[in-house]
């Protein structure tokens, strides 16, 4: 099948608009004359993203609005603030954020037709061909023009930059050997990439909304979540070729969303939020797995969730909740209540050793605060107030500090460095006065650590993680996020899982 070429926003067609009649008729019409051709009659996407409420709910009506317009630079969108009139570009903006009139759907035969093998593995080299050290390379998502670069993690150097589907989600996953990227598009599509020879293998649109995949412990398989249709799809790890679906429908027959899916290694197995039922799901994937979920009762419906160190428990909150519980995996039993307020995003938390025992943080998107959790007793050992609600927090082993940013706060451009045995805020820079900072990711010795500034005209900045100097910086479209291969395959102390 030939490949899909990715639009970033709205493609549409270059004939005139007819009279300005802002009605949602009015815009469907204008959709079908001048965007179907690109996004689909029913709006799933083409040559171009899927337009449902689902992909664009991140986008705020004055970015869609501004798109239409003004267009994408370096992209296939042009602008037609010429073309249709500002009542019709409203009406527009209005009808892409509403559901379709006919529900989408996207079922096996969707998902085997789009699959596509982009090279053979078995003719490419199976050692690294660019002289980088294969396990500290960064895979970094530039969302401000929807591209991936993969970094040398030793030279601070891009060695390969290509194209992604639109707004890649959930955090890049590696093969356990890290040859091995697997890419999640808000809108469905998985991409599959060989960090050896810098080259895209494959590529499935595995739903219509995506949240986040996962790779097994023995590298075998790939687990994806979906918001639309809500389900969960298997696929082969070797080339995305389809094994099976799963729909996420709770033990009353309640259909859900998928909230988060993780691999939990020593348990050789991945675990499933669910975003509708109370229910978590742990589904066993070592030696030929039949990917029967085990259900656990939950205390509440999960959006979030994270792990103790040894996998053995999840701590799990709800967006609605005011705090958040612990399950206990073994035991398949609700623990005990978190004292987390503020909607925290457990997701991007970390856990290191203080005084010798671990410790759990995690930043709140709703509240300027930080949790602190010791993790024998449950208990809430330090709230830190921060400049404003948080996103991303993130350490390494070797590191004194655990960083964390106020991504919700007017202070956004404002970065923390929380000494991680006094608990104090030890240092607070601005890498960027004005501009967004947020997403720290160590080297793999955690000698470096690079920070985000999330603007069109933002960059990497390259820090040294105990002097705290500024060893470089390059310029780059929005990177929202970078993933530090042998951090990631190791699921060391301090990162994302």
């Amino acid at each position: 099948m030939r490949r899909m070429l990715l639009a970033p926003l709205l493609w549409i067609g270059a004939a005139h608009a007819s009279a300005t009649v802002p009605s949602s008729d009015a815009a469907a019409d204008l959709y079908q004359q001048h965007c179907q051709r690109c996004h689909g009659v029913n709006r799933l996407g083409g040559t171009g993203p899927a337009l449902l409420p689902e992909s664009l709910s991140r986008i705020k009506p004055d970015e869609i609005r501004s798109v239409i317009q003004n267009g994408r630079p370096a992209s296939q969108m042009t602008g037609y603030a010429n073309v249709f009139s500002p009542a019709q570009i409203d009406a527009l903006v209005d009808y892409l954020q509403q559901p379709p009139a006919t529900p989408p759907t996207w079922n096996n035969d969707d998902i085997r037709g789009s699959h596509s093998i982009l090279a053979d593995i078995s003719k490419l080299p199976d050692t690294p061909q660019h002289g980088a050290d294969p396990l500290n390379l960064f895979v970094v998502v530039e969302a401000g023009d929807h591209h991936i670069d993969i970094l040398d993690g030793d030279r601070f150097s891009v060695l390969a930059r290509f194209a992604s589907h639109f707004a890649v989600h959930g955090g890049p996953k590696f093969s356990p050997d890290g040859r091995f990227v697997y890419l999640a598009s808000r809108d469905g599509w998985v991409s599959l990439y060989d960090l050896h020879n810098l080259k895209l293998i494959a590529e499935v649109r595995a739903g219509l909304n995506t949240r986040n995949l996962a790779v097994s412990k023995d590298g075998r398989w790939v687990l994806v979540g979906n918001y639309l249709p809500g389900n969960l799809v298997v696929l082969d790890a070797r080339d995305l070729s389809l094994v099976k679906t799963i729909p996420a429908i709770g033990q009353d027959g309640t259909a859900s969303r998928v909230s988060a899916v993780y691999t939990a290694p020593p348990r050789d197995s991945f675990i499933v939020a669910l975003k509708d039922v109370k229910e978590v799901w742990e589904l066993p994937c070592a030696g030929t797995p039949d990917f029967e979920p085990r259900r656990i009762q939950a205390g509440d419906v999960l959006d979030d969730f994270s792990f103790s160190p040894d996998y053995r428990q999840l701590l799990a909150t709800s967006r609605k909740a005011k705090g958040g519980q612990v399950i206990d995996l073994d035991s398949g039993q609700v623990v005990t209540d978190i004292p987390l307020p503020g909607m925290p995003h457990l997701g991007s938390g970390t856990y290191w050793k203080r005084n010798g025992e671990w410790v759990f943080a995690t930043p709140n998107i709703s509240k300027g605060l930080i949790s602190v959790i010791d993790f024998k007793t449950w208990k809430l050992i330090k709230e830190i107030p921060t400049l404003g609600p948080g996103f991303f927090m993130r350490s390494h082993v070797n590191s004194r500090y655990a960083w964390t940013d106020v991504f919700f706060g007017p202070d956004n451009d404002a970065i923390h460095l929380i000494d991680k045995q006094t608990l104090e805020i030890a240092h607070t820079l601005r890498p960027m006065p004005g501009k967004t900072a947020a997403h720290v990711e160590f080297t793999r010795d955690g000698r470096y650590l690079l920070l985000s500034i999330w603007a069109t005209d933002g960059a990497l900045i390259v820090y040294d993680s105990n002097t705290l100097k500024e060893i470089k910086r390059l310029p780059m479209n929005k990177p929202s996020g970078k993933y530090n291969v042998g951090n990631k395959i190791e699921f060391v102390e301090g990162t994302s899982h």
